[in-house]
């Protein structure tokens, strides 16, 4: 295709250092080989041992283990180690941010109490934490399921090229062990985790940093794809909700959708598939982050595709939700990531699908 001329203020959005947190315990699939799985829909303990619930499961999502927080810490506490991860990566002084977007879905959830808390918003906690003192840092959540961070991303570039602020973090982060039903086979897919970017506005006469973004939300008929609810025991002694997931009914979503916003994206930034060097996608499960890719491909009828341009971590750090994006694009960059690395000049997308249903795809140049 012909590459068209970007429209453009000559003010870009640039990622000027990033940041992550693994929080310590590691817990691996054997974790759950005692565990009573009930059928989502019948609510009827599952004939199959664990040990082929367990295989079956790695199969189709090749993760091995996953990151749960400690004991004592909440999601703002590693949204607060991501930040100062980032701060520390891009030099700066915490001082120096105009605001802090923090992307997440179940605020703050202490140990052994599945009850959310968003009051105050989590950002408002995290500039408590950090003890930045400038009155002129403006903070605010986003909400927007597992596409929170790259939807937080499309607000900070709104914010920069507006003139309404300079510089910025923007954060992903969920605790989403304490959320998650231990009756529910999906319960293995989710784990805990924290990813910060810090932006900053540059003015340069070539196009940079975020050159466009595509988005789109299917509520109408798949807004209940992902939802509260009671656990899958009916036995279950409390009133808790917890993460309910309509899995393969989501799964054709994204592979079906998916493709198509990051087409659009492409498209928007004047580029070809051929000019994106790396895709970093939501680390949701690796078979449809596969059939998503493939989707993309298919759609510009390019059959080969290039090793290794979609970096995977969710087979030692599961599913984080707003989290994966963010920490994946850390490890890639700062060179903890066998064989992947981004160049200056690359193209990169950052993409993610969830709850909503809401789609985001971002085309970035390093």
């Amino acid at each position: 295709m012909l590459k068209k001329d970007i429209m453009t203020n000559g003010t870009y959005t640039k990622i000027i250092g990033t940041g992550s947190y693994l929080p310590p315990k590691i817990i691996k699939n054997s974790h759950f080989l005692n565990h009573r799985f009930y059928d989502l829909s019948s609510k009827k303990l599952l004939e199959k041992p664990n040990e082929e619930i367990i295989q079956k499961f790695k199969e189709i999502t090749n993760i091995e283990e996953r990151r749960y927080v400690a004991d004592d810490q909440l999601t703002s506490d590693i949204a607060v180690f991501a930040i100062k991860d980032a701060c520390k990566s891009a030099e700066i002084s915490e001082e120096s941010l105009d605001f802090i977007i923090i992307a997440h879905n179940f605020g703050d959830i202490n140990e052994g109490n599945v009850r959310t808390d968003i009051l105050p918003a989590l950002a408002n906690k995290v500039k408590m934490k950090l003890r930045i003192k400038n009155p002129a840092c403006i903070c605010h959540d986003v909400i927007s399921g597992c596409p929170g961070w790259t939807q937080a991303m499309i607000i900070a570039d709104a914010y920069i090229k507006s003139g309404f602020m300079k510089r910025g973090v923007v954060v992903g982060a969920d605790v989403l062990s304490r959320i998650s039903d231990p009756h529910d086979r999906d319960s293995m897919i989710y784990a805990d985790g924290a990813g910060a970017t810090i932006v900053e506005a540059v003015e340069s006469d070539e196009p940079t940093g975020i050159l466009s973004h595509a988005s789109r939300s299917d509520s109408v008929s798949y807004a209940n794809l992902l939802t509260l609810g009671e656990s899958s025991n009916p036995e279950f002694d409390g009133n808790e909700l917890f993460i309910k997931m309509a899995g393969h009914k989501l799964y054709i979503y994204a592979i079906n959708t998916v493709p198509g916003v990051v087409r659009e994206s492409i498209q928007k930034a004047g580029l070809d598939l051929s000019d994106i060097k790396k895709i970093f996608i939501h680390q949701a499960n690796e078979k449809m982050d596969e059939a998503i890719l493939n989707g993309v491909f298919k759609l510009y009828r390019e059959k080969h595709i290039p090793e290794g341009i979609m970096p995977m971590s969710i087979g030692k750090l599961g599913n984080s939700s707003t989290g994966t994006v963010p920490t994946l694009l850390d490890l890639v960059l700062k060179g903890k990531m066998d064989g992947q690395e981004v160049n200056p000049g690359d193209h990169t997308i950052f993409c993610s699908v969830g709850a909503g249903m809401n789609i985001n795809s971002i085309v970035y140049k390093w």
